[in-house]
């Protein structure tokens, strides 16, 4: 894979700036992706459930094209400041990137990440396709010294999954062009509204639409996002080729999620805010940890870290979470509704990952009921 160098886009030195037509991101997620404003045209693109199109136009086969995933795809790259295409799935679009690593090439990947992405990568690994190096991606020192001549991808999050860890995405952008990577970046937690890697020197951007996008847990939908043309259609052409194309509903459904991103995702990150600092007084909270923006938070419970057994942060973890009415407990996230698990009940889940951290994704709820009913539950651990 090619190094990718991006355009520039307006922006207020965040990374989440205006975009380059100079509308608010905002303004961008309530209008973009609209037919045009013409009579008796419907406000919204509606569900185009074509397996098959008229010969001698753009589409001509149902995987080639729809409008309803268009329309998605203007609002995505929109809010990005790129152009966007959906998948069927999140892990329709990782495993897309990590299929175009030429045999025997390495991807550096952080030790803290979507188990999905690092266990697509250790399986192509374990099949002698490519090698995979971990980093801690709060060292630029280290991500530079596992950037090697053969690496073909640097793989980054920010805040990473479930530590919650912060990099400096700028930075280490500009460590693997130097090496000759292309630099994807996963923004599902912060969201384009928190920040926009391809303003940070990112070439590919990757979201799992099904959390904070489409935001009410009821569509499976990924998406990539570039400014490289040529990287865009080496993209489409795979999508393609493998149909791994996203359904007319799920897309349908994210464009009308994508209408309130900004509201879901003030008024949660405004609840996580609060729930973070009144847990980081609870004697069965060990740590918190928030990276200060989004709506997920990581709670380490107290208690003996090896094993599972009585007194473990393990076991209070799994308590914690069968004890609550409102807080549901799933391992999905970014929807309205307020979720939460412990991480290591998960094989594969980095043995860096504290046995008792429990991942909170914080929803839209009234904040004082949240904390409330995580109260109760966090009281029971100290009795």
């Amino acid at each position: 894979m090619a190094d990718h160098t991006p355009t520039p886009e307006t922006t207020d030195g965040s990374g989440a700036g205006t975009t380059a037509a100079g509308l608010r991101p905002a303004t961008v997620a309530v209008t973009a992706g609209r037919p045009a404003h013409e009579p008796d045209q419907p406000l919204n693109v509606p569900l185009v459930p074509a397996a098959t199109y008229v010969a001698g136009g753009d589409r001509e086969y149902g995987r080639y094209g729809n409008p309803t995933w268009e329309a998605f795809e203007e609002v995505l790259g929109g809010l990005e400041g790129g152009r966007a295409l959906g998948f069927s799935t999140g892990m329709a679009a990782i495993t897309c990137l990590l299929d175009l690593v030429g045999t025997g090439a390495g991807v550096v990947l952080p030790r803290h990440a979507y188990l999905g992405s690092t266990m697509a990568a250790a399986d192509l690994e374990g099949r002698g396709r490519l090698r995979t190096t971990l980093v801690d991606v709060t060292d630029p020192d280290a991500v530079a010294a596992a950037c090697d001549d053969d690496v073909a991808l640097l793989w980054l999050e920010s805040p990473t999954n479930p530590a919650l860890e912060v990099a400096d995405l700028e930075r280490l952008a500009a460590i693997g062009h130097a090496a000759g990577a292309t630099v994807v970046v996963d923004n599902t937690f912060a969201t384009p509204l928190r920040q926009r890697p391809l303003d940070l020197g990112a070439d590919v951007v990757v979201h799992s639409a099904t959390k904070y996008l489409a935001g009410h847990s009821d569509a499976l939908l990924g998406a990539l996002v570039t400014r490289d043309d040529g990287l865009h259609q080496v993209l489409s052409d795979r999508r393609r080729l493998t149909g791994a194309v996203p359904g007319t509903l799920e897309a349908f459904l994210a464009v009308r999620g994508m209408r309130t991103l900004h509201l879901r995702l003030d008024r949660a990150e405004e609840n996580a805010r609060v729930l973070a600092a009144r847990a980081a007084e609870h004697p069965a909270v060990a740590e918190v940890r928030y990276p200060g923006f989004g709506a997920i938070v990581a709670l380490v419970l107290a208690g003996a870290e090896e094993g599972e057994g009585p007194g473990s942060a393990a076991l209070a973890g799994d308590l914690l979470v069968r004890s609550t009415a409102l807080w549901v407990h799933a391992t999905s996230l970014g929807g309205v509704e307020s979720t939460f698990e412990r991480r290591r009940r998960w094989r594969g889940e980095a043995a860096t990952i504290p046995q008792g951290l429990v991942r909170l994704s914080v929803g839209v709820e009234d904040v004082e009921d949240l904390w409330d009913d995580l109260a109760r539950g966090l009281d029971r651990l100290t009795r």
